[in-house]
């Protein structure tokens, strides 16, 4: 499986809105998420190793910004016929065993990913309070491997989001699985 790596941050790109079924069974739009000071959406899955060495310090990440009044919600956007570990009720195990403190959604058509053109798991989104793109960067230095009092990069960037409306002009790319995308 190649890992793949995020593009760029497109300071400005604004927030595409959706309507997905989270895990408790309830449907979220992006006004659902949405946070006072900055909103996070992120592509996750159940499966990946990047996503699996990370889930612990993000699950710390996300409720720690969320008292910073950043909105999260957290997607998964891969073909569950192809990849059964990420199925909808794999998913409600997996936010359970985590302590999921946001939203966790199932995007079937996968539309959602398209529209945000996200490219691997995990991929970060940060927006300011206008829903205006300021961080598309990773967690920290980890991989497929934790890195030990690694940087707090995407916290710090959306600290940053919430204090100023700004993210740093200095971004690493996330790296993570490839979205697995349904046969055409």
């Amino acid at each position: 499986m190649p890992a793949l790596t995020t593009p760029i941050c497109d300071f400005g790109w604004q927030a595409p809105d959706f309507s997905l079924e989270g895990v408790d069974g309830r449907s979220y739009g992006l006004q659902d998420v949405r946070g006072e000071k900055g909103t996070l959406v992120m592509f996750i899955c159940n499966h990946c190793p990047y996503v699996r060495a990370v889930i612990d310090r993000l699950v710390r990440d996300v409720a720690e910004l969320q008292a910073l009044g950043i909105g999260a919600v957290a997607v998964m956007p891969n073909d569950t016929e192809a990849y059964p570990a990420d199925s909808f009720e794999n998913m409600k195990v997996f936010a359970a065993e985590n302590g999921f403190t946001f939203p966790y959604l199932i995007d079937r058509t996968q539309e959602v990913a398209r529209a945000y053109d996200a490219v691997c798991t995990p991929d970060f989104f940060g927006f300011d309070a206008d829903l205006g793109l300021q961080y598309r960067g990773r967690l920290d230095a980890s991989r497929v491997e934790p890195v030990p009092s690694a940087r707090r990069e995407l916290f710090e960037a959306m600290q940053e989001v919430a204090a100023s409306g700004q993210g740093p002009r200095e971004q690493i790319a996330s790296m993570g699985c490839s979205i697995k995308w349904r046969a055409a």
